[in-house]
C-alpha cells in the first residue's frame, strides 16, 4: 500500500471535500495530506530511518490519524498502543517493539520520564496538546516539516504495522503486518460491500486496534468522509449518524447493546443507514435484529476475521438473511475447519478454523515459538471453533477456551449467550466454564438487567429450559450492574475468569 500515492490521488479528486470530521470541525483531504506530508517531514529530520519502529499512545483524535500516515509516508513500522494501558503495559510493548520513537498525550497516571529512562530505545518522545520538556512538541512538528513529498521506496515485505493483541500484561504479542497487507481490508470491503466516496461513515472504535485503523484506510482508498469519536458514548452516537446522515459504520455487539439501552433510541432517524456491519462475537443476530428494525431499509450484515488475518476475513453476503453466519470469505482467502489431528474436517463438522492467504500475518515479533504452534502447513490456526455448511457459509461457535466439558457434553458459551440474550429483561449478558468436583465444568452466566427490570434467578431458569438442554442451563447465576469490557468494547471473559479463580 503506497500510501503517498493514494493521498496525492486523492487530493486531486477530492480536494476539498472532507475526510475526517472531529468535534464539527472538518478536515479536508489537502488538509490531511498536507499536514501528513509536514509531519513525515519533520520525522524525517530526527533521523528515523526506514524500517525504525514509531509507537503511539493516543487518544481517538486526529493526530492519531497524521501519526499513522506519517509513519507509512517513511516506510516506517507503526506500534500502535491503547490507551487503556498503564505504565508497565506500556514499557512492556515499548521496549519489545524497540520503538524509536514516541507520539503520545500526557496521563496522570503515566510518567513519561519513567518510560524514557526504562525504554532504552526510545530515542525521542513526542507530546501532542501540551509543551513538557524535554520533550518534543507535536504541534511545532507539523508546522516545522514542510510540505515536500516523501520519496520513499517501500517494498511489500516491509514490516507496517505491530499490533499487540493480548500479550500486555505478561509476555508482549506483537502481530506484523507488512506493507502489502496493508491494502487487504479496503480489498475485501471493496469486495463484501459497495463502499464509495458518496458514504459517510462513524468511527468509534479505537485506531489502536484493527477495527478502528479500517476506517482510516477506506476513508483514503475510497474518498469517502468519516466522522470522527475520540470514544464510544451510545447516545453521541446515534445522534451522528442522524446529523451527519451516515450510511454506514461497523462495531461490535456490546455496543449494538448499549444503543439498545436508551430510551432515546427510537426517537432518532437512521434512515440513512445502508448497510452496518458487526464484528467480534457470534451470539448477537437477536441485538442486531432488534437494531435492524429502525432502519430497515439498511443491509444488516455480519463478519468474522482477526488481527492475524486482517479483518475482515468474511462476510455475510449483500442480500442474505443468514445472520446466524458470519459469511464467507473473499476469493483469495481460504477458510477451512480442521481437526485437533490437523486433519481438515467435511461441511457441518465443528473445529478449528484456519485461514491461508496472502493477507495472513507473518506470524509474531520476536516469537517463532508462537508463530509455528500458530501456523501449519500454510494454515492460520485461528483458535476459533466454527462449521462450514454445505454453502460455504462460515458459523463461528466460540473461541476453543469457550468449550465447557460439562459431564462429558461439549458446550459453548456463545450458544448459552444467545439463548439467555433472548430474554427481554435482559441487556447483555456472559457464560464462562466453573471447575466442578462432580461434573468437570460447569457453566455461570452473568446477568446485567435492562433499566428497572426485575428478574429472579428461577424465572431466569425455567426460561431456558424451554430452549436448552439441561446440562446446558448455568450453574451458577450473578446479577450485575454492568460487564467488563476491553478497549474495543467487548466482553471480557478473561477478567471474569481471573476474578473467579478459573484459568485464563
Amino acid at each position: 500500500m503506497d500510501i503517498v500515492k493514494i493521498l496525492e490521488e486523492r487530493v486531486k479528486v477530492h480536494a476539498d471535500k472532507p475526510a475526517v470530521v472531529f468535534k464539527e470541525q472538518p478536515i479536508s483531504f489537502r488538509q490531511l495530506r498536507d499536514t501528513v506530508f509536514s509531519l513525515a517531514g519533520s520525522l524525517k529530520n530526527l533521523g528515523v530511518q526506514k524500517g525504525d519502529k514509531v509507537a503511539i499512545y493516543l487518544p481517538n483524535w486526529p493526530e492519531y490519524i497524521y501519526s499513522y500516515l506519517a509513519v507509512w509516508c517513511l516506510g516506517l513500522t507503526a506500534v500502535p498502543l491503547d490507551f487503556m494501558l498503564t505504565e508497565d503495559e506500556l514499557i512492556s510493548c515499548i521496549s519489545h517493539s524497540e520503538a524509536r520513537l514516541l507520539i503520545a498525550k500526557t496521563k496522570a497516571t503515566i510518567s513519561l520520564d519513567a518510560i524514557k529512562e526504562k525504554c532504552r530505545s526510545l530515542k525521542d518522545i513526542i507530546i501532542c496538546h501540551e509543551r513538557k520538556e524535554p520533550f518534543l512538541f507535536f504541534e511545532e512538528l507539523l508546522a516545522g516539516g514542510g510540505n515536500k513529498t516523501p520519496e520513499i521506496k517501500v517494498e511489500d515485505k516491509d514490516y507496517a504495522i505491530i499490533f499487540y493483541t493480548s500479550g500486555t500484561t505478561g509476555k508482549p504479542k506483537g502481530v506484523l503486518i507488512n506493507y502489502l497487507q496493508l491494502g487487504a481490508p479496503p480489498k475485501s470491503m471493496n469486495f463484501f460491500v459497495d463502499l464509495n466516496e458518496k458514504d459517510v461513515t462513524l468511527c468509534a472504535l479505537p485506531f489502536s486496534h484493527l477495527g478502528g485503523l479500517i476506517y482510516i484506510q477506506n476513508c483514503i482508498s475510497f474518498g469517502l468522509t468519516v466522522i470522527l469519536m475520540e470514544r464510544f458514548i451510545p447516545l453521541e452516537f446515534l445522534r451522528n449518524i442522524a446529523h451527519y446522515k451516515v450510511s454506514c459504520f461497523w462495531i461490535v455487539p456490546s455496543m449494538y447493546y448499549a444503543l439498545l439501552q436508551l430510551k432515546e433510541f427510537e426517537t432518532f432517524d437512521l434512515s440513512t443507514l445502508r448497510w452496518m456491519v458487526t464484528f467480534g462475537a457470534s451470539n448477537s443476530p437477536e441485538a442486531l435484529r432488534r437494531f435492524h428494525q429502525y432502519c430497515p431499509k439498511a443491509q444488516l450484515l455480519n463478519g468474522w476475521g482477526l488481527t492475524e488475518t486482517n479483518a475482515p476475513t468474511t462476510v455475510l453476503p449483500m442480500g442474505s438473511d443468514n445472520i446466524e453466519s458470519v459469511g464467507r470469505p473473499a476469493p483469495w482467502i481460504e477458510v477451512k475447519i480442521f481437526s485437533e489431528e490437523n486433519k481438515e474436517l467435511p461441511s457441518g463438522s465443528v473445529g478449528e478454523v484456519a485461514v491461508r492467504s496472502w493477507v495472513v500475518t507473518d506470524g509474531y515479533y520476536k516469537d517463532p515459538g508462537l508463530t509455528a504452534e500458530s501456523m501449519r502447513n500454510g494454515w492460520f490456526h485461528s483458535g476459533d471453533l466454527g462449521r462450514i455448511d454445505k454453502e460455504g457459509n462460515l458459523y463461528i461457535v466460540g473461541r476453543k477456551k469457550e468449550m465447557i466439558k460439562v459431564g462429558g457434553e461439549i458446550v459453548f458459551e456463545p450458544e448459552i449467550e444467545a439463548v439467555i440474550q433472548r430474554h427481554p429483561d435482559i441487556a447483555e449478558n456472559a457464560v464462562i466454564g466453573l471447575p466442578d468436583k462432580l461434573r468437570g465444568e460447569v457453566p455461570k452466566a452473568f446477568i446485567v438487567l435492562k433499566e428497572g427490570k426485575n428478574l429472579d434467578e428461577e424465572d431466569l431458569r425455567y426460561f431456558l429450559r424451554q430452549q436448552l438442554a439441561h446440562f446446558k442451563i448455568p450453574h451458577h447465576f450473578e446479577f450485575t450492574d454492568s460487564l467488563p469490557k476491553n478497549r474495543v468494547g467487548k466482553i471480557d471473559k478473561e477478567l471474569l475468569r481471573k476474578k473467579q479463580g478459573t484459568p485464563t
